[in-house]
């Protein structure tokens, strides 16, 4: 067991309320094959940033697997938990999509209802609107803002709701965007009190954030 790759942690589930994750980047098949088949079995398993190539790995050794090519993610053996809340996932283009379903999967895995508004961004102030709408008439339900460019959409939803926001910030953009760096400093310096922020790309990490609130509240 000394030279063995993987030391996986089953009970992270128990002390923390979210179960390890499989974040697939840089894993051989074997390793990744390895590491879900460990944990599965004692609770169902979500991967991350899963390549379609691992994808179809994944695909021919397991069972009861839903895939979300567009999230990168794949859910095998069920959820960890049902019936826990609804969140907005809202993006600010299309291009923060595939981000979008990265926390749409991850919320639906933690038992959260995802409410998808595509395409909502600061562009087209008007398009934002039906968001405002649906959330101040469901106070409960949570909120997720994914945007690139100038990062401004999580600030423009957060001054007009009561929930909190959890923003994040996408590497989408023109020119010195820096990968995302750009959208984070823009969130981070939001002037909108009650804005928290994940890291850049990180949809898994604010879909947790929720839960971990949605979870709190309900007790």
């Amino acid at each position: 067991m000394e030279n063995d790759s993987v030391h996986e942690d089953p009970q992270r589930g128990k002390r923390t309320l979210i179960p390890e994750a499989v974040l697939a980047i840089g894993k051989s098949d074997a390793d990744l094959e390895k590491a879900i088949s460990r944990l599965l079995k004692h609770h169902p398993v979500i991967a991350t940033k899963v390549s379609e190539t691992q994808a179809g790995h994944i695909k021919s050794k397991f069972k009861d697997i839903s895939h979300n090519p567009q999230g990168k993610v794949a859910v095998i053996g069920g959820c960890w938990n049902k019936e826990v809340g609804k969140c907005a996932v809202v993006t600010a283009g299309t291009s923060d999509i595939s981000i979008a379903e990265e926390a749409a999967s991850t919320l639906e895995y933690l038992g959260i209802e995802p409410v998808r508004f595509y395409d909502r961004g600061v562009a087209g102030i008007h398009r934002s609107q039906a968001v405002v709408e649906a959330l101040n008439k469901e106070p409960r339900m949570a909120v997720i803002v994914i945007a690139g460019m100038e990062g401004a959409l999580p600030s423009v939803i957060a001054s007009q709701v009561s929930q909190p926001v959890i923003a994040v910030p996408s590497s989408i953009g023109y020119g010195s965007n820096f990968e995302g760096l750009s959208s984070l400093l823009g969130m981070l310096n939001s002037c909108v009190p009650g804005i928290s922020v994940v890291n850049i790309d990180n949809g898994f990490g604010a879909a947790c954030a929720v839960y971990r609130a949605l979870k709190s509240y309900g007790k």
